[in-house]
Order: C-alpha cells, then sequence, then structure tokens
C-alpha cells in the first residue's frame, strides 16, 4: 500500500497528514510559489535526505521558517533544519525516516519541476 495519496492535480498528501483535505491544496501552491521563487538548485545526499539550495534573502529565509513550522505541525515525520553557509547562502535540509521516502520523492520532484517552469 502506498503511503502517500495523489490528487488529479497531480498534488500528493502522505495519509498521516493532519492538515485538513481542503486546505492541502492551498499549502501545495503555497510550496509551489516558494519553490518557484527561492529555489536555486536541489541536491539528494541520500535516499531520506533532501537539500534546497535557496535564494539568501531574509524574505526567503522568513517564508521557509513559516513554512516548515507549519508543515512539521501536520506532517511530523519530516525533519527541516535551514542553515547559513554565508549571507547569501540558504540551505534547507529535508529528513524523513526510510518509511516515508516516497513522500520526499514527490517532494524532490515537485521542487525540480516548479523550479524548472519559472
Amino acid at each position: 500500500m502506498s503511503d502517500h495519496q495523489t490528487t488529479t492535480d497531480g498534488a500528493w498528501a502522505p495519509d498521516s497528514c493532519t492538515l485538513p483535505t481542503a486546505e492541502r491544496p492551498l499549502r501545495v501552491a503555497e510550496f509551489d510559489q516558494f519553490f518557484a521563487a527561492a529555489v536555486r538548485g536541489v541536491d539528494r545526499p541520500s535516499a531520506q535526505h533532501l537539500r534546497l539550495q535557496l535564494d539568501g534573502s531574509a524574505q526567503v529565509e522568513e517564508t521557509a521558517r513559516d513554512l516548515t513550522a507549519r508543515e512539521s505541525s501536520c506532517c511530523s515525520f519530516f525533519a527541516f533544519d535551514l542553515s547559513r553557509s554565508g549571507p547569501d547562502a540558504l540551505a534547507l535540509d529535508v529528513r524523513v525516516p526510510a518509511a516515508h521516502v516516497d513522500v520526499l520523492d514527490a517532494l524532490a520532484d515537485r521542487a525540480v519541476s516548479v523550479r524548472d517552469q519559472g
């Protein structure tokens, strides 16, 4: 059995997500906007680890902190870590347990797809 469900627009949500179904398209749209505006690179250090290289602006950092805090509250299996290695270098590391690799795969695919379209 799959750990995520696919909707007609290609968006996914893990079965364990507690975000109300009616709010999910809004959250997907928020992430899409963030991916299009902020993601500069996508790395996959391991199957359970995704690293998004982000625009280093203060606004991007604020948006990333807000989105990841809200996502963690409904999908507690995500571990997000936002870090700076310099004034213009911001990275968002996303980790999941092995049971949720397919959800991380979908998130990585979405980030690349939206970034490439923007």
